[in-house]
């Protein structure tokens, strides 16, 4: 039984190999791409779609409770 061979990681920023070895900046392949995924976290770059959920009910109103 021969065992498949282990994809090589990819830098999450620019799709280049990251070696993981002697690297401080893994999973990234340099700083540049580090501080570029950074900076998109940093400036909402990164975001996650949905729905707008519905407000809590406001507590100085009790009839609308």
């Amino acid at each position: 039984m021969t065992s498949k061979p282990k994809p090589k990681p990819k830098c999450p920023t620019c799709g280049k190999p990251a070696i993981k070895q002697d690297n401080a900046f893994f999973p990234f392949c340099s700083e540049q791409c580090q501080l570029i995924d950074l900076g998109n976290w940093l400036t909402s770059g990164y975001s996650i779609p949905g729905t707008d959920t519905p407000s809590a009910p406001d507590d100085d109103h009790p009839e609308n409770n």
